[in-house]
């Protein structure tokens, strides 16, 4: 009797799975129409990036061939003689945005640091919670900001202590004039604004460290600054590489902020207390007034100049903070 019910309760368990296998069923014709949304619109991410690459690409084609790579070497930029050369652009974006990591790395290290492993419990949450409200700040504001407040007091107090001090030698970095809007003061607006990106993604980088690590530090007698710095940095090292490339990419696509403070000029300087310009800078400023012909064709060659190197640098960074999560998780 007992293999008589359990057969029959088989039978019963296996038509219920037919049916609910069935393509037929309404639950199945359901999942098929999600999955087949989810799908496009899953492609149309590439899609976009496709698209948009194409667009600059194409549109600057004209002038990477007319030019070739002198379009990236040379300084000169003349809209009426029909010259043009990147290369300005290029070395302010890439010394402003080199010069924003050296300075807010470690600042942004150390809320990441404190905030994960030395803040008391009921601070952690607080104080990364407003570190994720400074990302949040419209880059306007930044600029705004930097305009009205922080130009004015480099200009009046920190860069003639830095010309007067240390603007001597070979290598003049702090020599020439001042005048307020210059490469260091976009510099550090920059720092500014990459500033909670680090600390945020360094924060989570340092969470995912497996607890076994801090615990084995801790029972072979570490403090709990010797277990941060001497085992959790060190493990989550790929992690917080990834987290500072991601700075490095916000700072490379800031066009409005950067704008406002670095005083927008072609010319190339050793000092930076001279205005310099960005690649971004340059797109945002003359894109509107850009009538067509070669100078359209230059500025699309710029902006994809920008596209590509920022692309690369997210994509490393995404490909590290995967890395250390991976092995976190394992």
């Amino acid at each position: 009797m007992t293999d008589v019910v359990r057969g029959e309760r088989q039978a019963l368990g296996s038509r219920g799975a037919r049916r609910t296998l069935d393509s037929r069923s309404p639950g199945a014709i359901g999942d098929r129409a999600y999955l087949a949304v989810i799908t496009a619109l899953a492609a149309c991410v590439p899609l976009l990036l496709a698209a948009i690459a194409w667009t600059l690409v194409a549109g600057g084609w004209p002038t990477l061939v007319r030019f070739g790579t002198r379009f990236l070497v040379e300084s000169r930029w003349d809209v009426v003689g029909g010259t043009y050369g990147a290369a300005a652009a290029i070395v302010g974006t890439v010394v402003s945005s080199a010069l924003a990591l050296l300075i807010a790395t470690p600042l942004a290290l150390a809320v990441a640091l404190f905030a994960a492993e030395l803040a008391p419990r009921w601070m952690r949450t607080p104080v990364a919670m407003l570190v994720d409200l400074l990302a949040a700040v419209p880059s306007v504001v930044y600029g705004l900001w930097g305009v009205y407040v922080l130009v004015p007091a480099l200009r009046e107090t920190v860069f003639p202590f830095l010309r007067d001090t240390l603007g001597l030698g070979a290598l003049p970095l702090f020599a020439g004039p001042v005048y307020g809007p210059s490469m260091l003061a976009a510099a550090l607006l920059l720092a500014i604004m990459s500033l909670p990106y680090i600390a945020a993604i360094s924060r989570e980088v340092l969470l995912a460290v497996p607890r076994a690590q801090r615990e084995a530090a801790l029972a072979l007698g570490a403090t709990r600054w010797e277990m941060a710095t001497q085992v959790v940095l060190p493990y989550a090292k790929s992690g917080i590489v990834g987290a500072v490339m991601l700075g490095l990419g916000r700072a490379l696509g800031e066009a409005m902020a950067v704008t406002m403070v670095i005083g927008n000029s072609h010319a190339l300087s050793a000092s930076l207390l001279a205005p310099a310009y960005t690649m971004a800078a340059l797109v945002a400023n003359e894109f509107g007034e850009a009538s067509g012909g070669l100078h359209l064709e230059s500025l699309m060659a710029v902006a994809a100049t920008l596209f590509g190197v920022t692309l690369l640098v997210n994509a490393i960074a995404r490909w590290l903070v995967w890395r250390v999560a991976r092995d976190g998780a394992s």
